[in-house]
């Protein structure tokens, strides 16, 4: 046999041999379980972000939650404030009319200094409510809005447009963009015939 066909056959013998397959196929294994484990360690890894994420998402909403729970707290204690301070506004503004007209008070001559500071009261009173966003609601000759008035009584006029607002009974105030009194209006209406008045009691009948 020649020394070719001798090295050919103990290759072969290796390549059968249990024991060095058995190796090639551990270390076969073992890398593989290292692949395997490399990609097992990528997954957690991008699981502990996502888990992150989401735990500061939530945070964040909480934190959001919680500063919308404190602004409502604080803008109900201030409408709540502000709406019984307009109390002293009106007993102020009442006082004013009816010392002015007041037939006795009239002879005094110390009552126009005593009106003026009243008014000088008024007026500090009201730029105090406009600083702090409480603002009068203007009504002067507007169409009337169900939103911010509130109708008294209806007032027949040819000249105004039916709907208008022709006398303001007790001003109105706003907080912001939020409703703090209705103003108590009266409304302007059109002036009804006879023959429309009959027409009318006609048809309740």
């Amino acid at each position: 046999m020649s020394e070719t066909s001798k090295e050919e056959n103990n290759k072969e013998h290796e390549n059968s041999d249990p024991v060095n397959e058995e190796r090639v196929n551990a270390s076969e294994n073992k890398q593989k379980k290292e692949e395997v484990k490399e990609l097992t360690s990528e997954e957690k890894l991008k699981i502990s972000e996502d888990k992150l994420l989401r735990s500061l998402a939530e945070a964040e909403n909480q934190r959001r939650r919680f500063e919308k729970e404190i602004k409502d707290a604080f803008e109900f204690g201030s409408f709540n404030f502000a709406k019984e301070s307009l109390a002293i506004l009106d007993n102020l503004q009442r006082a004013k009319e009816a010392i002015k007209n007041d037939e006795k008070l009239k002879k005094n001559e110390n009552l126009d200094r005593f009106l003026e500071n009243i008014i000088i009261i008024e007026k500090d009173l009201i730029s105090i409510f406009e600083k702090n966003r409480i603002k009068k609601i203007d009504t002067k000759n507007k169409k009337f809005d169900p939103n911010i008035h509130q109708a008294m009584s209806e007032i027949e006029d040819e000249k105004a447009e039916a709907g208008t607002v022709l006398q303001e009974i007790q001003a109105g105030y706003m907080l912001g963009e939020r409703l703090l009194r209705p103003a108590l209006v009266s409304v302007s209406k059109k002036k009804t015939s006879k023959d429309q008045e009959n027409t009318d009691k006609n048809e309740e009948k």
